[in-house]
């Protein structure tokens, strides 16, 4: 196994992680209930994707 021939720095290791960031999601607006919702997942206020139902939302009160 290969082992390191020196200590890298802790300048050298965050330099090298500059572009480690958290992007923030794509968001979308749903086409059934004008919602936003986060793509590739069900609309949270009509359970709705892709135009299909998926989830069947019920309410409580």
């Amino acid at each position: 196994m290969a082992h390191p021939k020196s200590k890298v720095s802790k300048q050298r290791k965050n330099k090298r992680r500059t572009h480690y960031k958290a992007e923030e999601p794509t968001l979308a607006k749903c086409s059934n209930c004008g919602a936003t919702y986060q793509l590739h997942r069900v609309c949270p206020e009509c359970g709705f994707y892709r135009g299909k139902l998926a989830v069947e939302k019920t309410i409580t009160a």
